[in-house]
């Protein structure tokens, strides 16, 4: 008799956005000419950059050439992709990262929830809170939780790293002993959600931490590109001793903006081991079983991107989402509300009014200003009593939303 994975039984509800999505179809359902303004779900709206679009259509005419056609990609991903990445994105940076160290995926979403695969069933994880939804919901899967603590808002079994405005959203170091250790450590800087940041040196002690205890660091860096500061790194890999203990995750959705393309990666030193295993084969292992890689057409246009024509058009991009960030931020500010992010990420944390819950705060919104942003609950207990807001909204809906939001 077929039996299910019982652990999908302990998620909580669905999915944070598909409750969103399904909150919004109701209420437009039921008032069908609102005008809703989405600053919720992190999806771009600007257009593909031309220089990435002229790469498309050229390999799409490759592909309807027998001798330019390409079939299967090779499992880790076109070599003249890996080298490009490994050339601009690390070597530039003075990062120690060879092009076969780099595995081409269709996003980061899917990689952050995949690599737990690679490790022990037993692993203790640990999370910031707030967190990406994923990171917890992929090991939840997994059976590498407890039942959740809905008294709590947490799962048994996890450590979770509570970020707070009093830490500025910046996690604190886990403790020495050994019952306090974690085996994976996953953090994103810049941070989804609250668009916190982590310095250099902050950084080097997570660093030296996981070295330390024999820990892996998760390294979600989805957000790169939009660092404005000059002390924040870009990779992990900056960091002294990061290839012996950390993976980092990569993505050109938001650097991009690939949402509707799909394509990611990630980086595995060969160097870095887990009990005295390397963790390069094992990915390899993985990635070649279950993945067929991304299409052909969509690494040209990620190759297009690392193009000095590309380079300039994707920085116009995240400047133009940067300065709804700063619009945001600055309006919110200037109305009384406690704002936190918005300067080295897309994304800008605030307190909801007092006396009101996130959810609470998102009806209003939704129902008073036809707004939809994120309840921060939704990313963990820390996060309750405050609420996500995205700068990828076109700039006259995002002037739009903001003055909405304020005439409350």
């Amino acid at each position: 008799m077929a039996k299910i994975n019982k652990n999908y039984l302990k998620l909580q509800g669905s999915y944070l956005f598909s409750r969103i999505g399904q909150k919004v179809r109701e209420y437009q359902a039921a008032v069908p000419d609102a005008k809703i303004i989405r600053l919720g779900i992190g999806d771009v709206t600007q257009p593909i950059a031309p220089g990435v679009i002229r790469a498309l259509h050229e390999a799409v005419d490759e592909m309807g050439k027998s001798e330019t056609f390409r079939g299967y990609a090779p499992d880790l991903g076109y070599e003249f992709l890996r080298s490009v990445i490994a050339g601009k994105d690390y070597r530039e940076q003075g990062c120690d990262i060879s092009a076969d160290e780099i595995f081409v995926s269709d996003g980061a979403k899917c990689d952050c929830a995949n690599i737990q695969e690679i490790f022990a069933a037993d692993s203790k994880i640990a999370v910031c809170d707030p967190v990406y939804p994923v990171y917890i919901d992929s090991n939840v899967m997994a059976g590498r939780t407890g039942a959740f603590d809905s008294a709590a808002g947490r799962y048994d079994g996890v450590v979770y790293m509570p970020c707070t405005a009093s830490t500025g959203f910046v996690p604190d170091l886990p403790g020495d002993a050994p019952s306090e250790v974690p085996d994976l450590i996953y953090l994103c800087f810049p941070n989804n959600p609250t668009g916190a940041v982590m310095d250099r040196k902050r950084l080097q002690e997570w660093v030296d931490y996981a070295n330390r205890h024999g820990s892996v660091i998760l390294y979600d860096a989805a957000y790169e590109a939009y660092i404005s500061e000059p002390d924040v790194p870009r990779s992990i890999y900056e960091c002294e001793g990061a290839r012996n203990c950390a993976i980092e995750f990569r993505s050109f959705s938001k650097t991009a903006g690939f949402t509707g393309l799909r394509l990611g990666f990630t980086v595995i030193p060969k160097d870095l081991e887990a009990g005295g295993d390397k963790l390069w084969p094992l990915w390899a292992r993985r990635h070649g079983t279950k993945y067929n890689g991304a299409p052909y057409i969509i690494q040209r246009a990620g190759e297009a991107v690392y193009s000095d024509e590309g380079r300039r058009e994707v920085r116009q991009q995240v400047s133009y989402y940067m300065e709804n960030a700063r619009i945001i931020r600055e309006g919110l500010k200037e109305a009384g509300y406690e704002v936190y992010g918005g300067v080295n990420a897309p994304y800008i944390w605030l307190k909801t009014p007092e006396g009101m819950s996130d959810w609470e705060f998102f009806d209003y919104l939704l129902t008073k200003a036809n707004v939809v942003g994120t309840p921060g609950s939704g990313f963990g207990p820390a996060g309750e009593d405050h609420f996500r807001l995205t700068a990828f909204g076109d700039r006259e809906e995002t002037k739009e939303a903001l003055g909405r939001i304020i005439s409350l």
